[in-house]
């Protein structure tokens, strides 16, 4: 390790707040102005500590006597050789030093897409999401028109991302040193856009080809999308760790359709989310062929078959 060296005053979650360069040692460290590197912590001491050099002129921190002392590994210490990483806290200030000859890592492949960030894809967010509960509320409201319920409506899903966002924004910055709260309603919009579209063709789909298990597993299509949402979120935050998160939301996807299916089957005995296709839409999107009389009556004994053997089995369990 040589100099010249530079301080670093690093944040809780260990990004670098300011760095101050000092051509050589001792580095004298406190709140008066008469020291090398100046702390704005009123919990430090005037004359807090001094970084000198120690056998073989590796850095050594000494306390110059303060009143909450310097702390490394949550206890106190009154001398501590330094390495690159040696993180230790003075007051309530986070230190490093470092030499002009300490490694830094290789740069990182930049796979942000920054066309989808900033004023215009979160415009799209926030108008995506003022659609979708637009159109939520047209589809199951049954009352009579009030423009009211279109008004609030908009202005709740709006509100919905805004918070939604801001909190991944608030991470973001956090764990990332970016807001991106652009990018996170973005992702929200086209998420929000995503499920409710499926829901839609899945129910289309459905009553038109007689698919039935478009609606009876649809609940495991809209957990893969929430944690298809989570993960893009996660991977704003966290771009090189994307392989990770990919395994982790994958993951958690399977976990929560299991216990979707598990959930179903304690409910009603079986692990489809409905007993039957409840979508009714209008005749003339009918594609498959109609069911004749013989071959309805024949699906209604076959399911009274059924349904009496299981309340026959429950009864004899009883």
């Amino acid at each position: 390790m040589s100099g010249p060296w530079t301080v670093e005053m690093l944040a809780r979650n260990g990004e670098v707040l300011h760095r101050h360069r000092a051509p050589a040692l001792p580095i004298r460290i406190g709140r008066a102005y008469d020291n090398d590197f100046i702390l704005d912590d009123e919990y430090a001491a005037a004359h807090h500590a001094v970084i000198e050099a120690g056998p073989g002129g590796a850095p050594v921190l000494r306390d110059l006597g303060s009143r909450n002392g310097v702390v490394f590994g949550r206890k106190r210490v009154q001398e501590l050789p330094l390495s690159g990483d040696t993180v230790v806290r003075l007051g309530h200030t986070s230190l490093r030093l470092r030499s002009a000859d300490f490694p830094v890592p290789a740069e990182l492949r930049d796979r942000t897409m920054h066309g989808w960030e900033g004023l215009l894809p979160g415009a799209v967010g926030v108008l995506l999401a003022g659609l979708v509960a637009l159109l939520v509320t047209w589809l199951f409201d049954a009352q009579p028109f009030q423009l009211l319920n279109y008004v609030l409506a908009p202005s709740a899903g709006i509100g919905v991302a805004l918070l939604w966002s801001s909190l991944w924004a608030f991470l973001n910055r956090l764990f990332g040193r970016y807001t991106r709260l652009g990018r996170h309603l973005f992702i929200f919009g086209c998420g929000m856009a995503a499920l409710v579209g499926f829901r839609l063709l899945a129910a289309m789909a459905a009553y038109a080809f007689s698919w039935e298990w478009l609606t009876r597993y649809g609940s495991h299509v809209a957990v893969a999308t929430a944690a298809g949402i989570i993960y893009f979120h996660l991977a704003t935050i966290k771009p090189p760790l994307r392989r990770r998160l990919r395994a982790l939301c994958a993951g958690a996807a399977v976990l929560a359709s299991s216990l979707v299916l598990i959930v179903n089957q304690q409910r009603h005995g079986r692990v489809a989310d409905e007993l039957y296709m409840s979508v009714l839409l209008p005749p003339q999107l009918r594609a498959s062929p109609d069911t004749t009389v013989a071959e309805h009556m024949a699906q209604v004994e076959a399911m009274r078959r059924e349904l009496d053997a299981e309340r026959g089995h429950k009864a004899g369990g009883n």
